[in-house]
């Protein structure tokens, strides 16, 4: 018999590889790539995207291209860093409801990942930094609201759904600091994202227990709301018709499961209603690229869709 309990235990005991794979699985790498869209949509914002494409192949050489870089590698460290927090803060109440995740699941313990979000913040701080000044603050500022929603923010009724918003917002500002001076023109489409996240953090809320129709329609609202934003600054500006067909994909990936959730309330189909918010992030960001930057460039943003659906297989998304 005492031969036996050392094998056991070592069968217990998950493997290295297993440890690593629960930590990516923490990090929400398809969730990653619409962060990862947000930059190149706040790249075609401040006009980077539209200077790149009139260079051609000449485009590696621009001053610009560093930047976008650095970019990309800040919020990968950023949106990394704030979603592992995310099952830190709520790793008592996922024993209960989420067991099978990292933490719960002990692949994971709180100080890895706390030191995995510690680590992947600073990082995407510091490639901020990299850029300017302004890139930096961006940084810091979105870290500080990724931690304020992990802690208090996401248990508050009505300021959770901002704070969350605040962070795409400020994400896609991060992208449009490629060029810094451009910062003080094109703020306010950070709302945009603000909004729209706003409505998929409101449909997540019954993704659990199940929905309610109030947290629903709510959400619909807030959808209409950013594509009618959309279509306005489409109007605004020559070829904006471009966008049409990107407005339109993410009104038909946003609305049906929507629908359906509002049906029946059903804890899954809310689930289904969020992943589907989630991973269309990533058509809005190509909408928004499209009407700054054409349609090229736009269906260049939208090619990060099938990577995100991809990664979203076997990765989980909420």
């Amino acid at each position: 018999m005492a031969t036996d309990s050392p094998a056991k235990d070592r069968t217990a005991t998950p493997s290295a590889d297993a440890r690593i794979l629960a930590h990516l699985r923490l990090m929400r790498p398809a969730n990653i790539v619409t962060a990862v869209a947000d930059i190149l949509a706040g790249f075609a914002i401040c006009g980077g995207a539209a200077g790149l494409i009139a260079l051609g192949t000449e485009a590696i050489a621009s001053p610009l291209f560093s930047p976008l870089l650095w970019l990309c590698l800040s919020t990968i460290g950023l949106y990394g860093g704030g979603i592992v927090f995310n099952d830190v803060f709520d790793a008592e109440l996922d024993r209960r409801e989420r067991p099978e995740r990292p933490i719960p699941s002990g692949l994971a313990s709180i100080a890895s990942a706390g030191t995995l979000a510690s680590l992947l913040l600073a990082a995407g701080i510091g490639a901020a930094f990299m850029v300017s000044l302004s890139s930096g603050i961006i940084a810091a500022a979105v870290t500080s609201l990724a931690v304020l929603y992990n802690a208090w923010g996401k248990h508050q009724s009505w300021f959770g759904p901002v704070n969350m918003g605040l962070c795409r917002g400020g994400n896609l500002l991060l992208g449009a600091s490629a060029v810094p001076l451009s910062l003080t023109e094109v703020w306010p489409l950070g709302l945009v994202p603000v909004v729209y996240i706003a409505a998929v953090t409101t449909v997540s809320r019954g993704e659990v227990h199940g929905g309610n129709r109030h947290a629903l329609s709510s959400g619909a609202v807030l959808y209409l709301a950013v594509l009618a934003t959309l279509v306005t600054l489409a109007a605004m500006v020559p070829a904006g018709w471009h966008a049409a067909p990107f407005a339109l994909l993410l009104a038909w990936l946003i609305f049906p499961p929507l629908a359906r959730a509002w049906k029946t309330l059903d804890p899954r189909l809310v689930g289904k209603a969020v992943k589907a918010g989630v991973l269309s992030l990533i058509v809005l960001n190509s909408t928004l690229a499209s009407i700054f930057a054409g349609w090229q460039y736009g269906i260049a943003v939208l090619a990060l869709l099938p990577l995100s659906l991809w990664f979203a297989r076997t990765f989980a998304v909420t």
